[in-house]
């Protein structure tokens, strides 16, 4: 692996152990994040040289204009990691469509769009990686919200897609889909009651998930379940007759 590495979320959880990761593998990071301080600091730690972008991703024309900045800047996208994400709206108890909309736009169609804009020029190029971090919860239905699983259900049929479409081409394209993992993510979401009442065997960490899901990039795998716990879980999660049953024990209606 070499180039440059464009990382969106980078400012902390997923994103931020991605970077270190690949820090000293790729030659050049582009940090996207709402959080510059973060995005200083986390630079700051590398010992590869970081661009660091200030952008929300959750309007809909910052994937058009981080596109721009980029070119701008005279940088070309080698490794895409498109991490950033948040928990989102209840879809049933929605009284600010803004805040939908903003939901749709970072989970999904940014995704979607930088996927658009960027793989043609790897293809173009014979070689480019792209990670989408999806989630274990969109591998099947549940009550918890009517929207981050289908969202992360999007992102892993997306990914498939694209990864036949471009994998002739040098490209690879894969779907990481974490199980419960430790970050900020239900800090930021407000569920640390929940996590704090779930079983520790369930919790994997950020490095192991993202070793996973580099190794099975590098692989060519389209979809990557991260966690032995998980893999092992997948296909009674997506038989409705053992789902319930599963995730009653484990104190959770959903991952």
């Amino acid at each position: 692996m070499n180039g440059t590495a464009l990382i969106t979320g980078a400012s902390s959880g997923l994103g931020l152990e991605f970077a270190r990761q690949l820090d000293g593998r790729v030659s050049h990071f582009i940090l996207v994040a709402r959080r510059g301080e973060k995005l200083q600091a986390l630079a700051a730690s590398l010992s590869t040289p970081s661009t660091i972008i200030e952008q929300d991703l959750s309007l809909a024309d910052s994937p058009g204009a981080l596109c721009e900045r980029i070119e701008v800047l005279g940088l070309t996208v080698d490794v895409l990691i498109n991490n950033a994400g948040i928990a989102g709206p209840h879809l049933l108890s929605v009284t600010e469509y803004s805040e939908q909309r903003r939901f749709e736009q970072l989970m999904m169609n940014t995704v979607a769009e930088l996927c658009s804009r960027l793989i043609p020029r790897m293809q173009s190029r014979g070689a480019g990686w792209v990670v989408n971090v999806a989630s274990v919860a969109g591998r099947f239905p549940s009550s918890d919200s009517g929207n981050y699983g289908p969202a992360k259900a999007y992102v892993i049929a997306l990914s498939e897609e694209l990864n036949l479409a471009a994998k002739n081409n040098g490209v690879k394209v894969t779907a990481l889909c974490p199980g419960f993992t430790h970050t900020e993510f239900h800090t930021v979401a407000g569920l640390m009651d929940e996590k704090a009442n779930s079983p520790s065997w369930i919790w994997y960490d950020a490095s192991t998930v993202v070793r996973e899901g580099l190794a099975a990039c590098d692989k060519g795998q389209s979809v990557i379940i991260s966690g032995r716990l998980y893999r092992w879980l997948d296909p009674f999660l997506r038989s409705r007759l053992l789902r319930d049953t599963i995730l009653r024990l484990a104190g959770r209606r959903s991952v």
